[in-house]
């Protein structure tokens, strides 16, 4: 890194924190759509589900 100048280390840095941040944005918004769709929700189903698998 130190063949870099400052300046392109800061630009790096903050490209980096920005793709991070884009990569957790978008995994928790493709969770809550796979997990919490509210059109196919059945809380009853989901319950006794998860009641069987104890």
């Amino acid at each position: 890194m130190e063949s870099f100048s400052e300046l392109n280390q800061l630009i790096f840095l903050i490209v980096g924190i920005a793709g991070l941040f884009l990569l957790v944005f978008w995994n928790t918004k493709r969770n809550k759509n796979k997990r919490f769709n509210r059109k196919n929700r059945d809380f009853r189903k989901n319950y006794y589900d998860k009641k069987k698998e104890k």
